[in-house]
């Protein structure tokens, strides 16, 4: 077996067990026992809600536990083969077995990316916010320079951006903006940016040319549909309503229509002033709400099960997930993962493909934080 062969042998186990990690795989195969066997009883369908959700549930198990059950086979298979024909001289078995490892190596690298992109709400569109940290329009500058990044990003996939609220700086960039996502697999793409950005470069709005250092910070939560309940108590939450703000002109609201809708338990805020209309601008704030607090509850189950922190911290030092360095040099590094690309004009056009693989990856092997290459 030639040394190529063997080092991809060696990765391809590495993912299968990464991939039965993830499954938690004896669990896995007792739980789908028990879903095959209640899918069976006549009774699952007086509740079709439920049965639904039992069926994906066993569909979804199904198809992945097939499936490394069919990569584990295939390699153990084309092994065989290799020794096989390396025992009777026989290099067009070996040269055909060798083909068809290198052709698993790309159906395992597709397979972890299903995995990733496997959660409760990844396959969800998704909300994004971005806030301007402390240093006024150096961080509002950076702050719109994150929106036309992620913007440029959906694009890139053909997902569709709708802004829902923003505040724009006093001389330039923004203070705030949220936008809607619309794609599939949005959340599931986007969720590992929350936490704080870092930009370091020199200022265009200082005369003297001085390096400056600026942060915002990122928050991604999910849309939630209705199959999934939340209830909000309205005694919960204050309800304000602003004037839109905007560029002016015969368009700008002359009349309170913004909502911004507090709950106050969580100090949760969510605005929203797409619309002219002050009744659609609350029924989408409402459904923002929703969304916040479910991704809360996500975050809260994330961390009972990994022991990890939530990245929402304060917008400043010591909280980076990802620093962008324009001058003295050229980098830009995910401080989570390791991951470095020296093109930060390219990332800021939206090229975070690369980073936001390895930080998914990191969730699957708790912590390695190893990239995971070539997924398209």
């Amino acid at each position: 077996m030639r040394a190529e062969t063997e080092s991809l042998v060696d990765e391809i186990k590495q993912a299968i067990a990464l991939l039965r990690r993830h499954f938690d795989w004896d669990q896995a195969v007792k739980r789908l026992d028990y879903l095959n066997n209640r899918a069976e009883d006549g009774d699952l369908w007086n509740n079709p809600q439920e049965a639904q959700k039992l069926m994906r549930e066993r569909q979804s198990l199904e198809d992945g536990i097939k499936a490394v059950r069919g990569l584990t086979q295939a390699l153990d298979d084309n092994l065989g083969l290799i020794e096989l024909g390396e025992e009777e001289g026989d290099r067009g078995v070996v040269d055909e077995a060798e083909a068809a490892i290198r052709a698993l190596s790309g159906e395992v690298k597709a397979r972890q990316i299903e995995t990733m992109l496997s959660g409760e709400a990844d396959a969800n569109d998704t909300y994004v916010e971005i806030h301007a940290g402390a240093g006024g329009t150096e961080s509002q500058d950076w702050a719109s320079m994150l929106l036309r990044m992620y913007t440029r990003w959906a694009e890139r996939r053909r997902f569709k951006v709708e802004v829902l609220e923003m505040h724009d700086g006093e001389e330039a960039g923004i203070k705030s903006a949220t936008v809607l996502v619309k794609g599939n697999n949005a959340y599931g793409w986007l969720k590992t940016e929350s936490g704080v950005h870092r930009l370091v470069r020199i200022s265009p709005y200082d005369s003297n040319a001085r390096r400056h250092t600026s942060f915002a910070s990122v928050w991604v939560y999910p849309v939630v549909d209705d199959t999934i309940e939340i209830d909000i108590p309205e005694s919960d939450v204050r309800i304000d309503t602003y004037r839109s703000s905007g560029a002016g002109g015969q368009h700008v609201n002359t009349t309170d229509s913004a909502v911004r809708i507090t709950h106050i338990p969580t100090g949760i805020a969510v605005a929203c002033q797409a619309e002219r209309s002050q009744h659609k601008n609350r029924a989408t704030a409402w459904e923002m709400l929703r969304s916040r607090l479910y991704e809360e509850e996500l975050k809260r189950r994330e961390e009972a099960a990994n022991a990890t922190e939530a990245s929402k911290t304060d917008i400043g030092w010591g909280h980076q997930i990802r620093s962008y360095v324009l001058q003295p040099y050229q980098l830009v590094k995910d401080l989570r993962t390791g991951v470095e690309n020296t093109s930060p004009s390219g990332v800021l056009d939206g090229d975070l493909d690369e980073f936001m693989k390895a930080s998914l990856a990191q969730r699957i092997e708790g912590g390695s934080g190893q990239p995971v290459e070539d997924i398209e």
